[in-house]
């Protein structure tokens, strides 16, 4: 990518809401910024950003504009993952999908949500098998200045967190260990089938 797509990319990125979702098809934000500056993208792939989000890549991208696709899902109001702690088994799969660490806990002990870290993505719910998280609207509709604040912090507790997974991986390769890391992808990859096919059917599930 040249400088001048990498400088665009980064513009586009700063509008994204950072969910790190992949409901638009991507592995996170910055490859979907990234597709949107070299043209591989439309506008109208981000339902978390809604129909502000999308306005603003009009406007940087000089494209028309075009409402959210209904295919990438629905816009809704900001919600926050909740875990039924008398339910939760100590899995840790959630912990494990989670693209911006923020459910914690350990192997065999209840788990919990950071509320203010919760990026409302839903990766979390298809990989727990005894479903017992759901997502709860917080009833608050934050400014567009607290939104990029809140996608700021987001973004670098996702960059925190795979810098983090590839020292770990780097370590476990030096010390021949097994390499779980297509392990952890496989785990994310069944929950975004999962979420596609309630989305395709019932919706995502609320509580």
């Amino acid at each position: 990518m040249t400088s001048t797509a990498a400088d665009l990319a980064a513009r586009i990125d700063a509008l994204l809401p950072q969910s790190q979702c992949r409901l638009c098809g991507y592995a996170g934000c910055l490859p979907y910024a990234e597709a949107l500056a070299a043209g591989r993208a439309g506008i109208n792939q981000c339902p978390p950003g809604g129909d502000t989000t999308v306005r603003e890549l009009a406007a940087v991208l000089d494209a028309p504009y075009q409402p959210v696709d209904p295919r990438f899902g629905a816009t809704k109001p900001p919600a926050v993952a909740l875990i039924d702690e008398k339910l939760c088994i100590g899995c840790t799969l959630c912990i494990e999908a989670c693209p911006v660490d923020a459910i914690v806990g350990a192997s065999k002990l209840m788990h919990t949500v950071i509320a203010d870290a919760c990026t409302g993505c839903e990766l979390c719910l298809p990989p727990c098998p005894v479903d017992c998280i759901s997502m709860a609207p917080t009833g608050v509709q934050p400014s567009r200045e607290e939104l990029r604040d809140t996608a700021a912090a987001a973004r670098l507790r996702f960059e925190r967190r795979n810098a983090r997974r590839a020292r770990e991986l780097a370590e476990r390769r030096a010390a021949g260990r097994v390499n779980t890391a297509t392990v952890n992808e496989r785990i994310v990859q069944r929950a975004m089938e999962r979420a596609r096919q309630r989305l395709a059917t019932k919706g995502p599930r609320n509580k």
